[in-house]
């Protein structure tokens, strides 16, 4: 893997999915790929990235991909990542929060206690990260925060993968903060919970991001 310009796939280019491909592009990753079901219509959102970003069937794009972007439903992601084939080695960065509502964003998670333990279990040999999950698209496309940039907390048990994805991360123009190990990534999706409900039901807005800040 060219750590560099690793190959990237996004898939689900819904709108995190698109916003994370914006970005890449911004910050000048050249291999940036969809990965797509059959029929879907992505015409609109490859247009707005200038052909800047490719897309192909989403086994196809995580094949060729080092790093690959899961932003799909929270209750589809096992089933996506199984369906994208032999994934050992790479690095599968699960962007996901499982959530129903009432009145609010309640933390839903599967059995393994996360979305992301739940991939981890479903991937042997596979490198599962958690991060980009607790901020709306508006930060996905754009970190700046004031006069800082967001922060995004990675959750996961491998530390190169860690480190490879947090030189992505700062290349984005994002802040990586290591959030310890992939049990943790129980606390980002309620992270995210916390999030959803001040920017929809608290009456913060969505152009809010958390910040570790240091008095140092």
């Amino acid at each position: 893997m060219s750590t560099h310009d690793p190959a990237i796939a996004i898939v689900g280019p819904g709108n995190v999915g698109s916003a994370i491909a914006r970005r890449l592009v911004a910050a000048g990753f050249s291999r940036v790929t969809f990965g797509v079901r059959a029929g879907s219509k992505i015409a609109e959102a490859l247009a707005e990235l200038d052909g800047k970003v490719s897309a192909s069937l989403a086994p196809e794009a995580a094949a060729g991909a080092d790093i690959i972007f899961l932003a799909v439903p929270g209750t589809a992601a096992v089933a996506a990542a199984q369906a994208l084939g032999d994934l050992r080695g790479k690095i599968v960065v699960d962007c996901n929060n499982p959530l129903t509502w009432n009145q609010g964003p309640v933390w839903a998670p599967p059995p393994e206690g996360s979305i992301t333990a739940a991939l981890q279990a479903a991937l042997p040999g596979v490198r599962v990260l958690k991060a980009f999950n607790t901020f709306g698209a508006e930060f996905h496309a754009d970190p700046s925060l004031g006069d800082t940039v967001a922060d995004v907390p990675i959750a996961g048990d491998d530390a190169d993968a860690k480190a490879t994805l947090s030189a992505l991360i700062q290349r984005a123009g994002f802040r990586p903060l290591d959030a310890g190990p992939l049990r943790n990534a129980a606390a980002l999706e309620n992270m995210a919970v916390l999030w959803i409900h001040l920017a929809l039901v608290g009456g913060q807005g969505r152009d809010v991001a958390f910040k570790l800040l240091s008095r140092g």
